[in-house]
């Protein structure tokens, strides 16, 4: 029977061969899990199009709107009930933001027209990436222009 003897380099190179092919294999098997890193449940896809909401300039009908800012002035009212300040008239509030901030005495036609204007011009805006303008500010800017126009 002959002696088996092997040396410290020898093993230490017996082990280097016996784990490349090991670790070549584990690696190969590895790319679809490295391809599913930032996937999953929490991830941020912002290519895949919303699942739910609406989108830009998409119309939200003026009930929704009303029950929204009613909550959000019911809540400011709690917070300061709370921390023991004069608490907010949320009716008060509701009556004052329905209040409309242009001129009543324009064809309401016209106003509706110029409100369509300016809420694609803002949808144009969105796209290129730039801040939309306020709509009712707007609407009685360009009512104002076109005042005396018709005379």
């Amino acid at each position: 029977m002959l002696p088996l003897a092997l040396s410290n380099g020898d093993v230490i190179l017996l082990v280097v061969l016996l784990a490349i092919p090991i670790a070549a294999l584990a690696f190969a098997g590895a790319g679809a899990v490295y391809r599913e890193i930032g996937k999953g449940t929490f991830a941020m896809d912002h290519e895949l199009a919303p699942a739910h909401g609406r989108g830009v300039g998409e119309q939200v009908p003026q009930q929704v709107q009303e029950a929204e800012i009613r909550q959000m002035l019911e809540a400011k009212a709690f917070r300061q009930a709370k921390r023991g300040e004069p608490v907010l008239d949320v009716e008060a509030e509701m009556t004052k933001l329905r209040v409309p901030k242009v001129d009543l005495n324009v064809d309401p036609g016209l106003v509706e027209e110029v409100r369509q204007l300016v809420v694609a011009r803002n949808e144009r805006r969105l796209r290129n990436d730039k801040e939309p303008l306020d709509v009712e500010a707007e609407i009685a800017r360009q009512l104002r222009d076109l005042e005396g126009l018709g005379q």
